[in-house]
């Protein structure tokens, strides 16, 4: 789901999460994806050791979707170098995109015993409050207390989320509140923030916080999705296929925006 990949997964390695292109490949094409990956399991055979092409061939299988044999090319770096945080946060960020929430939790809880950066951390308390758990709070506060992090704003989010996801919708929405004012290109606090209003059924105050969040960000996707949404539940027809539309304009592949497209058109 497109809510959920947002989540701050960050690589500090040479990996580089690039998007995938949907269209049909040519058989040029294919012929040339072919000899890419023979070139780079033909280069991991000559350096074993060297990590960063290890991690090229994994972004290769990622690119395609292949997410079992990123994960046993991940899985075999970890065997010979076990304590690499890096491949910890990969297979997470792996198995989160997989749609194995406890397997990712597992790996960034490995990640973090090993070197507890605070992206690590951020990662991990993000599907913690996804998943309702009460660790993200704990986490949270652990971010807010290490200054050195810099991340009181990630660390209130993660909290605004937990409430958001537990249900105190007035809760989440003053976290998220406090993160707009600490960054206003904060989008991901207008969404949520917004999200939670349309929980709520308080679809003309959600429309105004995404207003004011595509105006601070034009290309802000998700919020024209869910501007969509809002005016979808308001019988505004027209203003929901608009917004749609211009969700899709800016990411092509947002599925969300256009099987909702699907139905109204």
């Amino acid at each position: 789901m497109k809510r959920m990949s947002y989540v701050f997964f960050y690589s500090i390695t040479a990996i580089c999460f690039s998007c995938n292109n949907n269209e049909e490949p040519t058989l040029p094409a294919m012929h040339n994806e072919n000899q890419k990956e023979a070139q780079l399991k033909h280069d991991i055979a000559n350096y074993p050791d060297s990590l960063l092409l290890v991690e090229k061939l994994i972004q290769y299988f990622r690119d395609k979707g292949a997410y079992d044999s990123a994960l046993a090319i991940t899985d075999n770096a970890i065997k010979r170098a076990p304590n690499i945080a890096a491949l910890w946060d990969i297979k997470a960020t792996l198995h989160f995109e997989n749609e194995d929430t406890i397997n990712a939790i597992r790996s960034f809880e490995k990640a973090i015993d090993i070197f507890p950066l605070p992206e690590y951390i951020m990662s991990l308390g993000t599907i913690y409050a996804q998943t309702k758990n009460p660790k993200a709070l704990v986490l949270a506060d652990a971010l807010i207390g290490a200054d050195k992090a810099k991340a009181a704003k990630e660390a209130i989010f993660i909290k605004g989320l937990y409430y958001n996801y537990t249900g105190d919708k007035k809760k989440a929405i003053a976290l998220f509140d406090s993160c707009i004012r600490l960054d206003y290109t904060y989008m991901f606090a207008y969404r949520e923030k917004a999200i939670a209003l349309y929980d709520e059924g308080k679809y003309e105050e959600a429309l105004k916080v995404l207003t004011r969040a595509v105006t601070v960000q034009n290309n802000f996707d998700e919020g024209y999705y869910w501007m969509g949404n809002c005016y979808k539940k308001l019988n505004k027809k027209e203003e929901a296929i608009k917004s749609y539309h211009t969700a899709l304009m800016y990411d092509k592949d947002f599925i969300e925006a256009r099987d909702s497209l699907k139905t109204l058109e």
